[in-house]
Protein backbone atom coordinates (compact mmCIF):
# COMPACT_ATOMS: atom_id res chain seq x y z
CA UNK A 1 0.00 0.00 0.00
CA UNK A 2 1.31 3.82 -0.80
CA UNK A 3 0.27 5.00 2.77
CA UNK A 4 0.11 3.48 6.39
CA UNK A 5 -3.02 6.06 7.33
CA UNK A 6 -4.70 8.71 4.71
CA UNK A 7 -6.69 11.34 7.46
CA UNK A 8 -9.85 12.54 5.59
CA UNK A 9 -11.35 15.74 6.55
CA UNK A 10 -11.38 18.54 9.54
CA UNK A 11 -7.74 20.47 8.74
CA UNK A 12 -8.06 23.97 10.84
CA UNK A 13 -5.37 26.64 11.79
CA UNK A 14 -5.08 27.26 15.56
CA UNK A 15 -4.03 30.03 17.28
CA UNK A 16 -3.39 29.68 20.67
CA UNK A 17 -2.65 31.71 24.23
CA UNK A 18 -2.49 30.76 27.86
CA UNK A 19 -3.47 30.80 30.45
CA UNK A 20 -6.38 32.93 29.96
CA UNK A 21 -8.17 34.01 32.99
CA UNK A 22 -10.95 36.52 31.37
CA UNK A 23 -11.87 38.71 28.38
CA UNK A 24 -10.70 42.09 29.10
CA UNK A 25 -13.33 44.57 28.33
CA UNK A 26 -13.71 47.05 25.77
CA UNK A 27 -10.30 47.45 23.99
CA UNK A 28 -8.17 46.96 27.08
CA UNK A 29 -5.42 44.31 26.93
CA UNK A 30 -4.64 41.31 29.78
CA UNK A 31 -1.15 40.09 29.48
CA UNK A 32 -0.42 36.31 28.82
CA UNK A 33 2.59 33.81 29.18
CA UNK A 34 2.49 31.40 26.03
CA UNK A 35 1.16 32.01 21.99
CA UNK A 36 1.69 29.41 19.71
CA UNK A 37 0.42 28.15 16.32
CA UNK A 38 -0.65 24.63 15.29
CA UNK A 39 -2.27 22.68 12.92
CA UNK A 40 -5.45 21.39 14.14
CA UNK A 41 -8.77 19.85 13.62
CA UNK A 42 -9.91 15.65 13.73
CA UNK A 43 -8.23 14.79 10.74
CA UNK A 44 -5.32 17.17 11.08
CA UNK A 45 -4.14 16.89 14.22
CA UNK A 46 -4.10 13.11 13.82
CA UNK A 47 -2.30 12.84 10.55
CA UNK A 48 0.23 15.29 12.57
CA UNK A 49 0.68 12.86 15.18
CA UNK A 50 0.89 9.63 13.17
CA UNK A 51 3.72 10.71 11.26
CA UNK A 52 5.59 11.68 14.51
CA UNK A 53 5.09 8.01 15.70
CA UNK A 54 6.49 7.04 12.04
CA UNK A 55 3.99 6.17 9.67
CA UNK A 56 3.94 7.36 6.10
CA UNK A 57 0.90 9.61 5.63
CA UNK A 58 -1.80 11.02 3.22
CA UNK A 59 -3.98 14.34 4.51
CA UNK A 60 -6.93 14.80 2.90
CA UNK A 61 -9.34 17.86 3.07
CA UNK A 62 -9.47 21.22 2.10
CA UNK A 63 -7.50 24.95 3.37
CA UNK A 64 -8.44 28.52 1.59
CA UNK A 65 -6.40 30.40 -0.61
CA UNK A 66 -4.91 32.15 2.12
CA UNK A 67 -2.22 33.31 5.18
CA UNK A 68 -3.85 30.48 7.19
CA UNK A 69 -3.23 27.95 4.32
CA UNK A 70 0.06 28.42 3.45
CA UNK A 71 1.30 28.00 6.94
CA UNK A 72 -0.74 24.84 7.53
CA UNK A 73 0.06 23.15 4.06
CA UNK A 74 4.05 24.27 5.52
CA UNK A 75 3.56 22.59 8.80
CA UNK A 76 1.92 19.18 7.51
CA UNK A 77 5.30 19.12 5.26
CA UNK A 78 7.66 19.64 8.01
CA UNK A 79 6.32 16.72 9.58
CA UNK A 80 6.91 14.63 6.21
CA UNK A 81 2.32 14.45 5.32
CA UNK A 82 1.94 14.18 2.04
CA UNK A 83 -0.26 17.19 1.30
CA UNK A 84 -1.04 16.43 -2.53
CA UNK A 85 -5.03 16.08 -1.71
CA UNK A 86 -5.68 18.68 0.25
CA UNK A 87 -7.52 21.40 -2.15
CA UNK A 88 -6.97 24.96 -1.93
CA UNK A 89 -10.15 26.20 -2.65
CA UNK A 90 -11.12 29.99 -3.35
CA UNK A 91 -13.75 32.02 -2.17
CA UNK A 92 -13.33 30.50 1.21
CA UNK A 93 -10.72 30.61 4.17
CA UNK A 94 -9.09 28.34 5.77
CA UNK A 95 -10.95 26.34 8.71
CA UNK A 96 -9.32 28.49 11.93
CA UNK A 97 -10.08 28.87 15.86
CA UNK A 98 -8.72 31.36 18.27
CA UNK A 99 -8.10 28.76 21.33
CA UNK A 100 -8.32 29.99 25.10
CA UNK A 101 -6.74 28.54 27.13
CA UNK A 102 -7.37 28.16 30.72
CA UNK A 103 -4.91 27.52 33.43
CA UNK A 104 -6.42 24.08 34.25
CA UNK A 105 -6.15 23.48 30.20
CA UNK A 106 -9.74 23.57 29.29
CA UNK A 107 -10.14 25.89 26.11
CA UNK A 108 -12.89 27.66 24.98
CA UNK A 109 -12.82 28.77 21.36
CA UNK A 110 -13.45 31.18 18.70
CA UNK A 111 -14.19 29.00 15.45
CA UNK A 112 -14.14 30.38 11.21
CA UNK A 113 -15.39 26.41 9.58
CA UNK A 114 -13.93 27.87 6.43
CA UNK A 115 -12.91 25.50 3.85
CA UNK A 116 -13.72 22.08 6.08
CA UNK A 117 -17.24 22.44 4.46
CA UNK A 118 -16.02 23.16 0.98
CA UNK A 119 -13.90 20.51 -0.43
CA UNK A 120 -15.16 17.15 -2.22
CA UNK A 121 -13.40 13.84 -3.18
CA UNK A 122 -13.96 12.64 -6.62
CA UNK A 123 -14.06 9.44 -7.02
CA UNK A 124 -11.26 9.73 -9.58
CA UNK A 125 -9.14 10.45 -6.64
CA UNK A 126 -10.53 7.44 -4.83
CA UNK A 127 -7.17 5.29 -5.99
CA UNK A 128 -5.43 7.72 -4.55
CA UNK A 129 -7.05 8.51 -1.02
CA UNK A 130 -7.76 4.99 -0.61
CA UNK A 131 -4.17 3.36 -0.79
CA UNK A 132 -3.62 2.96 2.92
CA UNK A 133 -3.65 0.38 5.74
CA UNK A 134 -5.87 2.78 7.82
CA UNK A 135 -8.53 5.59 6.31
CA UNK A 136 -9.80 7.97 8.90
CA UNK A 137 -12.74 10.73 8.68
CA UNK A 138 -12.24 12.88 11.17
CA UNK A 139 -14.80 15.97 11.55
CA UNK A 140 -18.05 14.15 10.37
CA UNK A 141 -20.80 16.68 11.18
CA UNK A 142 -18.51 19.74 9.73
CA UNK A 143 -18.02 18.37 6.50
CA UNK A 144 -21.37 20.35 3.94
CA UNK A 145 -20.32 18.39 0.76
CA UNK A 146 -18.91 15.03 2.14
CA UNK A 147 -21.26 14.34 5.13
CA UNK A 148 -24.06 11.78 4.45
CA UNK A 149 -23.98 9.34 1.30
CA UNK A 150 -20.49 10.71 0.00
CA UNK A 151 -18.76 9.48 2.98
CA UNK A 152 -20.78 6.23 2.75
CA UNK A 153 -19.76 5.38 -0.72
CA UNK A 154 -15.87 6.30 0.41
CA UNK A 155 -16.15 4.06 2.89
CA UNK A 156 -17.60 1.02 1.36
CA UNK A 157 -15.09 1.61 -1.09
CA UNK A 158 -12.32 1.64 1.73
CA UNK A 159 -13.80 -1.66 2.93
CA UNK A 160 -13.87 -3.57 -0.43
CA UNK A 161 -10.46 -2.34 -0.96
CA UNK A 162 -9.26 -3.80 2.25
CA UNK A 163 -8.51 -0.98 4.30
CA UNK A 164 -8.81 -0.64 7.89
CA UNK A 165 -11.73 2.25 8.73
CA UNK A 166 -11.38 4.68 11.66
CA UNK A 167 -14.25 7.61 12.72
CA UNK A 168 -14.55 10.48 15.00
CA UNK A 169 -17.41 12.98 14.44
CA UNK A 170 -18.19 16.58 15.71
CA UNK A 171 -21.49 16.02 17.37
CA UNK A 172 -23.83 18.58 18.83
CA UNK A 173 -27.23 17.00 18.91
CA UNK A 174 -28.96 14.32 18.25
CA UNK A 175 -29.92 15.16 15.01
CA UNK A 176 -26.44 14.91 14.20
CA UNK A 177 -26.25 10.81 13.67
CA UNK A 178 -28.16 11.44 10.10
CA UNK A 179 -24.64 12.73 9.41
CA UNK A 180 -22.91 9.16 10.65
CA UNK A 181 -25.32 6.47 10.16
CA UNK A 182 -24.45 5.66 6.52
CA UNK A 183 -20.60 5.15 7.66
CA UNK A 184 -21.65 2.78 10.39
CA UNK A 185 -21.56 -0.18 8.79
CA UNK A 186 -18.02 0.40 6.98
CA UNK A 187 -16.73 1.27 10.31
CA UNK A 188 -13.79 -0.81 11.99
CA UNK A 189 -13.53 1.87 14.87
CA UNK A 190 -15.81 4.31 16.02
CA UNK A 191 -14.08 6.46 18.24
CA UNK A 192 -15.99 9.60 19.32
CA UNK A 193 -15.90 11.00 22.99
CA UNK A 194 -18.59 10.01 25.31
CA UNK A 195 -19.85 13.18 25.51
CA UNK A 196 -20.38 13.33 21.81
CA UNK A 197 -21.54 9.51 21.95
CA UNK A 198 -24.53 10.05 24.50
CA UNK A 199 -25.58 12.86 22.33
CA UNK A 200 -25.70 10.90 18.80
CA UNK A 201 -27.08 8.00 20.80
CA UNK A 202 -29.78 9.37 23.21
CA UNK A 203 -28.25 7.06 25.70
CA UNK A 204 -26.20 7.86 29.12
CA UNK A 205 -25.04 4.60 30.40
CA UNK A 206 -21.09 3.48 28.83
CA UNK A 207 -22.51 -0.07 27.87
CA UNK A 208 -25.68 1.51 26.14
CA UNK A 209 -23.93 4.29 24.22
CA UNK A 210 -21.64 1.42 23.19
CA UNK A 211 -24.29 -1.02 22.25
CA UNK A 212 -25.93 1.84 20.26
CA UNK A 213 -23.51 2.11 17.63
CA UNK A 214 -22.22 -2.04 17.77
CA UNK A 215 -26.20 -2.42 16.74
CA UNK A 216 -25.54 0.69 14.05
CA UNK A 217 -22.87 -1.94 12.38
CA UNK A 218 -19.54 -0.65 13.74
CA UNK A 219 -17.40 -3.48 14.75
CA UNK A 220 -15.79 -1.65 17.36
CA UNK A 221 -16.38 1.01 19.50
CA UNK A 222 -13.86 3.15 21.51
CA UNK A 223 -15.17 5.82 23.82
CA UNK A 224 -13.06 8.40 25.10
CA UNK A 225 -13.49 9.51 28.46
CA UNK A 226 -11.43 12.20 29.39
CA UNK A 227 -9.38 11.83 32.52
CA UNK A 228 -11.56 8.61 33.49
CA UNK A 229 -9.68 6.57 30.46
CA UNK A 230 -11.41 5.02 27.34
CA UNK A 231 -13.79 1.97 26.78
CA UNK A 232 -13.71 -0.52 24.42
CA UNK A 233 -15.99 -2.84 23.18
CA UNK A 234 -15.79 -5.31 20.13
CA UNK A 235 -18.68 -6.81 18.55
CA UNK A 236 -16.74 -10.43 19.57
CA UNK A 237 -17.95 -9.34 23.18
CA UNK A 238 -14.70 -7.79 24.16
CA UNK A 239 -14.41 -5.25 26.44
CA UNK A 240 -12.23 -3.40 29.05
CA UNK A 241 -11.54 0.12 30.73
CA UNK A 242 -8.62 1.48 29.67
CA UNK A 243 -7.47 4.67 32.76
CA UNK A 244 -6.07 7.90 31.89
CA UNK A 245 -2.47 8.43 32.43
CA UNK A 246 -1.95 10.66 35.71
CA UNK A 247 -0.79 14.24 33.90
CA UNK A 248 -0.18 17.51 34.68
CA UNK A 249 -2.71 19.22 31.90
CA UNK A 250 -1.58 22.15 29.76
CA UNK A 251 -3.85 22.20 27.00
CA UNK A 252 -6.38 19.73 25.56
CA UNK A 253 -6.56 20.85 22.69
CA UNK A 254 -6.52 18.01 20.24
CA UNK A 255 -6.58 15.39 22.88
CA UNK A 256 -9.14 12.95 20.81
CA UNK A 257 -7.28 13.60 18.01
CA UNK A 258 -4.41 12.67 18.99
CA UNK A 259 -5.96 9.40 21.02
CA UNK A 260 -6.57 8.59 17.24
CA UNK A 261 -3.51 8.51 15.52
CA UNK A 262 -2.60 6.46 18.70
CA UNK A 263 -5.16 3.81 17.23
CA UNK A 264 -3.58 4.25 13.89
CA UNK A 265 -0.25 3.49 14.84
CA UNK A 266 -1.51 -0.27 16.84
CA UNK A 267 -3.48 -0.99 14.07
CA UNK A 268 -0.28 -0.25 11.36
CA UNK A 269 2.21 -2.03 14.08
CA UNK A 270 -0.69 -4.95 14.62
CA UNK A 271 -0.50 -4.25 18.91
CA UNK A 272 -2.93 -6.07 20.53
CA UNK A 273 -6.44 -4.09 21.98
CA UNK A 274 -5.11 -3.38 25.28
CA UNK A 275 -1.56 -2.15 24.61
CA UNK A 276 -3.25 -0.16 21.30
CA UNK A 277 -5.46 1.94 23.45
CA UNK A 278 -2.85 2.33 26.28
CA UNK A 279 -0.67 3.78 23.74
CA UNK A 280 -3.36 5.59 22.59
CA UNK A 281 -3.96 7.07 25.57
CA UNK A 282 -0.41 7.54 25.92
CA UNK A 283 -0.44 9.52 22.76
CA UNK A 284 -3.67 11.58 23.90
CA UNK A 285 -1.85 12.26 27.48
CA UNK A 286 1.49 13.49 26.01
CA UNK A 287 -0.49 15.71 23.63
CA UNK A 288 -1.87 17.48 26.72
CA UNK A 289 1.67 18.17 28.19
CA UNK A 290 1.94 20.81 25.36
CA UNK A 291 0.00 24.36 24.18
CA UNK A 292 -1.92 23.56 20.97
CA UNK A 293 -2.20 19.89 18.97
CA UNK A 294 0.46 17.69 18.86
CA UNK A 295 2.89 19.86 20.90
CA UNK A 296 3.82 17.28 23.60
CA UNK A 297 4.08 14.11 21.27
CA UNK A 298 7.48 13.69 19.58
CA UNK A 299 8.33 10.23 18.23
CA UNK A 300 6.60 6.58 18.38
CA UNK A 301 9.92 5.35 20.87
CA UNK A 302 8.95 8.55 23.33
CA UNK A 303 5.16 7.50 23.68
CA UNK A 304 6.54 3.69 24.18
CA UNK A 305 8.41 5.07 26.93
CA UNK A 306 5.89 6.94 28.59
CA UNK A 307 3.36 3.89 28.63
CA UNK A 308 5.27 2.84 31.65
CA UNK A 309 4.10 5.76 34.11
CA UNK A 310 1.65 5.15 36.60
CA UNK A 311 -1.78 5.37 35.64
CA UNK A 312 -5.09 6.39 37.56
CA UNK A 313 -7.61 3.51 38.59
CA UNK A 314 -11.22 3.54 36.78
CA UNK A 315 -14.12 5.52 36.31
CA UNK A 316 -15.45 7.02 39.00
CA UNK A 317 -12.02 7.15 41.38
Amino acid sequence: MGYDYTSIGFYTFDCLGRPVRDIPPGGGTLFIDEIEMAVSGAAGAAVIAAAKHGLKCLAVGGVGDDLMADWVLQRLQHFDVDVSMIQRLTGVGTSSSIVLTRADGSRPALHMRGATGAFEIAEADFDRVLDAKVVHIGGVGLMDKMDGAPSAHLFAEAKKRGAITTVDVFAAAEKDLANVVGLLPHTDYFLPSIEEARVLSGREDIEDVAGFFLDKGVTCCILTLGENGAYYRHSNGDRFLMPAFDIEMVCSCGCGDAFNAGIATGLVRDMDPESMVRFAQATSALNATGLGSQAGVTSFDHTVAFTQHRTKAAIGS
